[in-house]
């Protein structure tokens, strides 16, 4: 029998890995007991391992010996959960006009955004400064959102390039979106300041934009409330906006993939519309969210003790960030702002060659762009890792 023509999968074009991948593999692979891995973006403690909080354990005692059903949640997903979030992102003074719903982490909140803008403006761009997390493009870009990139960091101070953010986003038409990370800006680090989120909201407000918030940090940069300060600022003033809000860094709960998206508007009848839409796309997406997660998060935010026990162990991971970074900017000159930088990331003024360096002849694994996860490195590895920095930097001087 002769062999019948492709169809289907033979005419789809081959799809480039993940640039995280390759580097996560081959420091598995590598038998050297002082390598370093700085590329997986996770939380790690001291010890080198990403545990389980201790309200979370304690919260899933309780649901173990409470949880009468493994029923369905129903499409918006746990209401309790979203109900315990509002207070936290958007404040104890709620802001008026909100629709939550539960999505499978923060990927599927932004996925969910994104299909939303297209779905009520086809011809809406999204502005996204550069650089930024990988996946924004890709979700984005899958929903047929046009993207306009603007340059974000300046990698020779480094900051904000604050005045090239505002004049990119004059450009922007009424109806544009501006995708913005409320705190801990991955990959640099690097964030707004409350004076820049004030003119920046009332650049929104006059050019009729819609801000979609990415909010995967809370409480690793500065803290809880004050991580927050800014994005609360920039809602208050804008008449629409979407909050995609992740679970899984300060809850712990990666593989559980616990998140939602909030839509704010001031008009009932924009908001019912925004409700109906995200109801559809979600059920479309995913039918039905999952469930653990949200009940665990829940389940400590509804219980004093387990809210109290999560701040505390919160408030650890944040601290042991901001010792990594002090200690890192005190031990190079070229590393100074990663004092006033915030979260688990920084981008370091590297070139890709200078990371294939430092992975060959010293062990340490980072992104080739030179994003490195600082919860990666501990007091004592410090030293280790600023001589392989250093070493790099001298043998290849071109970046």
């Amino acid at each position: 029998m002769s062999r019948r023509p492709a169809i289907t999968f033979e005419r789809l074009s081959a799809q480039a890995p993940d640039s995280l991948l390759a580097p996560i593999g081959a420091c598995q692979a590598d038998a050297r007991p002082e390598k370093l891995d700085l590329g997986v973006g996770v939380y790690r403690d001291a010890h080198g391992r990403t545990p389980v909080f201790g309200a979370v354990k304690a919260a899933e005692r309780l649901l173990l010996e409470t949880q009468q059903s493994k029923a369905y949640l129903g499409p918006l997903g746990d209401g309790g959960f979203l109900d315990h979030l509002r207070p936290i992102i958007f404040g104890r003074k709620n802001r008026s006009g909100l629709f939550g719903v539960q999505t499978p982490g923060g990927a599927g909140a932004l996925r969910l955004a994104a299909e939303l803008l297209a779905a009520a403006n086809p011809d809406a761009r999204l502005f996204v400064g550069e650089p930024t997390w990988p996946n924004h493009l890709q979700t984005f870009r899958a929903a047929r959102v046009e993207i306009i990139r603007y340059r974000y960091l300046d990698p020779k101070t480094p900051s904000v390039r604050f005045d090239e953010m505002m004049a990119a986003l004059e450009t922007a038409s009424p109806g544009d979106a501006v995708l913005l990370q409320a705190c801990c800006h991955n990959p640099t680090g690097a964030d707004l300041g409350l004076d820049q989120w004030a003119a920046l909201s009332d650049l929104v407000v006059r050019r009729g934009l819609i801000p979609i918030m990415d909010l995967a940090y809370q409480g690793l940069g500065v803290g809880l409330e004050q991580d927050v300060k800014g994005m609360r600022r920039l809602l208050k003033a804008a008449p629409e906006a979407l909050v995609a809000y992740s679970c899984d860094k300060n809850f712990g709960l990666y593989r559980e993939r616990t998140g939602a998206l909030f839509a704010c508007a001031d008009a009932p009848a924009g908001l019912a519309l925004a409700a109906s839409n995200i109801k559809a796309l979600a059920g479309a997406n995913w039918s039905m969210p999952p469930d653990h997660g949200a009940a665990v998060v829940r389940t400590i935010l509804e219980t004093p003790a387990l809210t109290a026990s999560w701040r505390i162990e919160l408030e650890e991971m944040r601290r042991r960030l901001a010792d990594i970074r002090s200690a890192l900017a005190d031990s190079h000159l070229s590393l100074a702002s990663l004092l006033t930088q915030h979260g688990m990331f920084a981008l370091l003024p590297l070139t890709p060659a200078q990371v294939e360096d430092m992975r060959i002849d010293h062990a340490v694994y980072a992104a080739s762009s030179g994003r490195i996860n600082l919860a990666g490195l501990t007091l004592d590895t410090i030293g280790d890792f600023v001589r392989a920095y250093e070493a790099a930097r001298q043998a290849n001087s071109s970046g």
